[in-house]
Formats: structure tokens, C-alpha cells, sequence
């Protein structure tokens, strides 16, 4: 039996760097949540990861970057799962079936089923400056997902708006979906649910649309 051969020092350090990193992300939102935004301080924040500022430093611009360390990773997972979407599906279709996906991934669980995830959100609405972080961090998700987009369509995103139109529609219906769960009491709502309802109302209202066009002809 061949012995298994030991990690590479370079996987060691990805590991190391990922976990210093979730650490740093999960005290910022401890500490957030806890006494609000300024309330919280980078320092602490790394004192409580037990690192120092300028590891803090390497790995986040700043507290709001921190604190939403999960939605660009979620972000990033959405986007694997449309690039192994077959070729052969139209891309609204292709996204919508990602973001299933994700939703229903067991062994990663998207973030909304993380505890405090509600309170987070009612902060981001609140707070400018977590607002413009977490729109940040949206608006990179979507510009990679334009270009998935484009590649499946073999066409430049730069000329061609059909893989913008395609991703602002379904990240739009999707980001519609999380502050429609987020308001809503807890138990109330199912998101993967309502992200089913949001992208069933955005294709009847497409549909509607084509007829109503075809009729004026």
C-alpha cells in the first residue's frame, strides 16, 4: 500500500491563511453584533482572532470587509457553480439553477443559515458604511458572473449587454428575495423558497411581456 504523501508546505499555508482569515471574519461579526460598528474596533477585532493588526491588515481593508467575509464567499461559490452549469442551458436559466444549488448545498451551508445572519442584514441597512462594503462585495460577485456569462455565450461583455441583463435580472430577483427573508419573522419564510417565487415572478413578468409585444404587432 503506498503511504500517503504528506501536504504540500504550500497547501499547509493556503490552510493556515484561510483559517487566520475566518477567524478574523468571525470575531468582526461577534464583535459587531455585539456592540455595533462603532463600537468595534480593528485592534479588537484581531486581539479577539488573537493575531495582530497588520496580519488583520493582509487579509481585510477593514472591519465592514470582515464582517461580510461570508458574502464573498458565497459570492465565489455561486460563480463556481455557473461555470459548471452545462454549456447547452440559456444563462438566466444556467444562474437561477446555481443559485439553487448553493442554497441547497448540505456540506457548505449558505449563509443564511448561519446563526445571526437576520441581524446582520437589518445592520447592513442600517449602517452606510457596511452598506457600501457589502455592496462592494455584490457588485465584484456580479461583474464575475457577467463574464461566466459572456464566456458561455461566446461574446464580449463589453459590447454585447445581453450577460449584464442576464446577471442584474437574476442577481437583482435574488438579492430581492434575501431582505423579503431577512424583514420576515423567523420560521416564517423558507428563502430557497421565496428565491423560487422571486424567479418564477421575474420569467411570468418576461413572458407577459413577449405576448403583450407580439399582440402590438
Amino acid at each position: 500500500m503506498k503511504a500517503t504523501e504528506p501536504p504540500a508546505p504550500e497547501d499547509r499555508r493556503r490552510r493556515k491563511a484561510r483559517r487566520t482569515r475566518d477567524a478574523l471574519a468571525t470575531a468582526a461579526l461577534d464583535l459587531i453584533l455585539e456592540r455595533g460598528l462603532a463600537g468595534t474596533t480593528v485592534e479588537e477585532i484581531a486581539e479577539r482572532a488573537d493575531v495582530t493588526r497588520r496580519t488583520f491588515s493582509r487579509h481585510f481593508a477593514g472591519k465592514e470587509d470582515a464582517a461580510l467575509d461570508f458574502v464573498r464567499g458565497d459570492g465565489d461559490r455561486i460563480n463556481t457553480l455557473l461555470r459548471a452549469r452545462p454549456a447547452g442551458e440559456p444563462p438566466l436559466l444556467a444562474y437561477r439553477l446555481a443559485v439553487r444549488a448553493w442554497l441547497a448545498d448540505q456540506e457548505n451551508p449558505a449563509w443564511h443559515l448561519r446563526p445571526r445572519m437576520r441581524r446582520l442584514l437589518t445592520l447592513v441597512d442600517r449602517e452606510p458604511a457596511l452598506f457600501a462594503a457589502y455592496e462592494r462585495i455584490r457588485v465584484d460577485a456580479q461583474e464575475e458572473s457577467i463574464r461566466i456569462i459572456a464566456d458561455r455565450l461566446g461574446t464580449d461583455d463589453l459590447r454585447d449587454m445581453r450577460p449584464a441583463v442576464v446577471v442584474d435580472a437574476a442577481a437583482g430577483v435574488l438579492t430581492a428575495a434575501l431582505r423579503t427573508w431577512a424583514r420576515r419573522e423567523p420560521g416564517a419564510a423558507d428563502l430557497a423558497a421565496l428565491v423560487e417565487q422571486a424567479y418564477d415572478a421575474l420569467t411570468a413578468e418576461a413572458a407577459s411581456a413577449v405576448s403583450h409585444r407580439t399582440a402590438e404587432r
